[in-house]
């Protein structure tokens, strides 16, 4: 072999390392991706919390309690995701322990078809949900104004407290206003309770709501290579997760029909709507768990606990606060310790964490 041809060999086999080198270094530099096609999932989260602004059609999409046909659900539909059917209708939700309840009385029973048309147009005073229930003549029971159905008597509350604040002087006014303009519509006899009772009421509420609320967050943080969205939605998926209603988030679904999502799994929402979600590069996602919005009997913690773990497992990372540090078993075990006590409390104010009206309470 001539030096010539020896040069040339060694020149190719160092363009050949080179060329692998570069391959290697661009693969791991590159987000993980799908292992395989997930298969659909067979839910998608329920809406909670939606203004109920439609009256007309004499049924309400509720406060934090009640679930809705989410907006986005033709797009899940048509990416192989099954929504899930929309929720029985709800009884009557009001709640003296939560609602400031006007009284609106008749003389003869109204039927519903003359009701649903002066049903106000919106359902929010402000920033706090309300509501108008009718006592059916007929069952005896406080519903939904229906047509079909004749009403005897007439009630309107207004929510005294949620994660806003507490009702104020001008939302108690603004409710006045559209309950009053209702009652004189149906020919009712409003009797509303005093403002300022109200008011103190609302602030005491929203005192012990603020002093007894609790949001749990961990971050995973990628230790290495970086993850597609594909491959998050693949390992959350692993785990229960499905799509939520807004992009770059995922839910745990609650046991129950119409409960809120137990966990909630969000990650960017510009890398979710891009045109290639599978080059989109993420390197961090963060879990939740809204602690009153899920019954204790259902160890909503142990499940983040778990599944915390689970997914840095999966995902290769490292779970931190919300300060970046490292989350030691030491640290959950005093999470455990004051969650017992959060529970407690709430329980012991008939807000038990759960609950319908806990649920709306830490709403908003």
């Amino acid at each position: 072999m001539t030096l010539t041809a020896a040069l040339a060999i060694a020149a190719a086999v160092v363009l050949a390392a080179l060329a692998l080198h570069a391959w290697w270094t661009t693969r791991g530099a590159a987000p993980r991706r799908l292992e395989a096609p997930p298969a659909p999932a067979a839910r998608v989260e329920p809406r909670f919390g939606a203004d109920t602004g439609d009256a007309g059609a004499g049924a309400e999409a509720g406060a934090s309690t009640e679930a809705a046909a989410d907006a986005a659900a033709p797009d899940e539909a048509a990416r192989g995701v099954e929504a899930r059917p929309a929720a029985a209708r709800r009884v009557a939700r009001l709640d003296a322990l939560v609602d400031a309840i006007a009284t609106l009385a008749v003389d003869t029973p109204v039927p519903g078809e003359a009701v649903l048309p002066h049903l106000p147009p919106t359902r929010r005073a402000g920033t706090k949900p309300f509501a108008v229930e009718a006592l059916n003549a007929d069952s005896g029971e406080w519903e939904l104004p229906r047509a079909g159905q004749r009403y005897r008597e007439f009630q309107a509350g207004v929510q005294m407290a949620n994660r806003h604040g507490a009702l104020n002087e001008i939302e108690y006014s603004e409710f006045v206003q559209k309950v009053q303009d209702f009652a004189d519509a149906i020919g009712a006899l409003p009797d509303f309770p005093d403002m300022l009772d109200v008011v103190a009421r609302a602030r005491e509420l929203d005192a012990f709501a603020s002093a007894h609320d609790a949001q749990l967050v961990m971050r995973l943080v990628a230790n290495s290579v970086a993850w597609s969205v594909g491959y998050l939605q693949q390992c959350a998926a692993r785990h229960g997760f499905v799509p939520g209603a807004l992009p770059g988030r995922l839910v745990l679904p609650a046991a129950g029909d119409g409960a809120p999502p137990v966990l909630v799994l969000s990650f960017d929402a510009q890398a979710a709507l891009a045109d290639d979600p599978g080059a989109a590069a993420l390197r961090e996602a963060t879990l939740s768990l809204d602690v009153p919005q899920t019954e204790e009997a259902a160890e909503p913690f142990a499940a983040w606990q778990r599944v915390g773990r689970e997914l840095a497992d999966d995902l290769d990372a490292t779970l931190v606060d919300e300060q970046g540090a490292p989350i030691s078993l030491h640290a959950f075990a005093a999470i455990d310790q004051e969650l017992r006590k959060l529970y407690a409390a709430l329980a012991a104010r008939d807000l038990a964490a759960g609950s319908p009206a806990a649920r709306r309470l830490f709403s908003g």
